[in-house]
This record gives structure tokens, sequence and C-alpha cells, in this order.
């Protein structure tokens, strides 16, 4: 199990004036994701957040590795906070998540992998028991077809999946580790602590 690294001086910086306080509530959620631990095939790091959503932001991007060296999933989760809330939110604390993951191909043509992948994050949510309300969000699910000399697989499928949703406590950690489980289950990755055998 891996921790988020700390936040550098510009990762965590918020769109007010660097010298300005920050909120208590803002500074314990930046704390509760940065102290959350991630599964080990999850390298997970602190990213440059957006600077004009919200007055105080903080975020990281993860990314699935896989014993080839791969990355079948990443994504990003940004923090966002704003003292006065904003309407949408209902609260003042929003969580947006966005995920990208290469599905298998015979998975991947199932006209119903848009549901089923929103699935993942609402399902990873309440077994992380991450209280949440207000979620809303995207599922795109695309199809590639290579044609000549491009070399790799001839048909590939790509999940994409943006979303939202607004945290009722600052403790975050349950919404970072169900935010890591739907990359893992978007990289068809077992559940955590679930080993799969290998044929003889």
């Amino acid at each position: 199990m891996t921790n988020v690294p700390p936040p550098s001086q510009a990762d965590a910086a918020p769109t007010v004036e660097d010298d300005a306080p920050r909120p208590e509530i803002f500074r314990a959620a930046v704390a509760s994701l940065t102290s959350a631990k991630a599964r080990p095939e999850v390298h997970v790091e602190p990213l440059r957040p957006p600077q004009r959503l919200a007055p105080y932001s903080y975020a990281i991007a993860a990314e699935v590795r896989g014993p080839d060296g791969g990355e079948p999933a990443t994504g990003r989760l940004v923090l966002l906070h704003d003292p006065d809330g904003q309407e949408a939110w209902d609260g003042v604390l929003r969580l947006v998540a966005f995920v990208s993951a290469e599905m298998d191909s015979q998975i991947g043509v199932d006209p119903m992998l848009p549901a089923v992948g929103w699935s993942w994050l609402t399902d990873a949510l309440h077994e992380r028991a991450a209280a949440y309300r207000a979620a809303g969000g995207t599922v795109t699910q695309t199809t590639s077809t290579r044609f000549g000399d491009i070399h790799g697989p001839r048909t590939t499928v790509e999940l994409e999946l943006r979303a939202s949703w607004t945290a009722d406590t600052p403790d975050l950690g349950p919404h970072l580790r169900a935010f890591v489980d739907l990359l893992c289950t978007a990289a068809g990755l077992p559940p955590e602590g679930v080993t799969v055998l290998s044929p003889a």
C-alpha cells in the first residue's frame, strides 16, 4: 500500500493569494487525501490543479501499472472548495474525476458498457462508505479501428468517465480509495486482496 505524496507549494496552490490562510475544512480535506493509501498497482502523485473552478483546489494523477509496464487505466481526481458553496454542488467540497481505460474488445462493444462503467463508480463509493450527494457525469465509449501499416490491435475500445460529486465531510480517504477501486476495475484488476489463479 502506498500513500499519496504530500503536495508541493505549486501542486496545492489555491487560486487566491498564496499567503492567504486556507480554510480549515480545505486543509483537513487535503490532509485526508495525502494520508490515504492506494493499492500497490496504482501510482499516485500530486498534479497542478485547475485555477478557475473554485477558490481552492488540489489535484492528483493516478495510473494503474500492468505487469508488462503498460498503463491500462489512468485518471485524475480534483478537489474543489468554495467556502460560499455553489448551487449545483449542494455543499462546499466537490470532487471531480476523470478516468480513461482501454477495454477488452469483446466487452467494449457491449451497449450496456456506459451504464456498467457508471455503476463501477457508484458501487465503489458505497462499498468504501464514502458519504456523497449530487453526483453526475458522463461515460463515453469509443471504438477505433486501425488500417494499413499502423501497428497495434486492429480494433481498440476506450472508456472515458467524467464525474463529479459532493463530499459530505472533509474525510476524503474513502473517496480516494473508491476512485482507485474504479481505476482498477476499469483496468480489469481483481478486487483488492483477491488473487487470480493462472491455469495449470
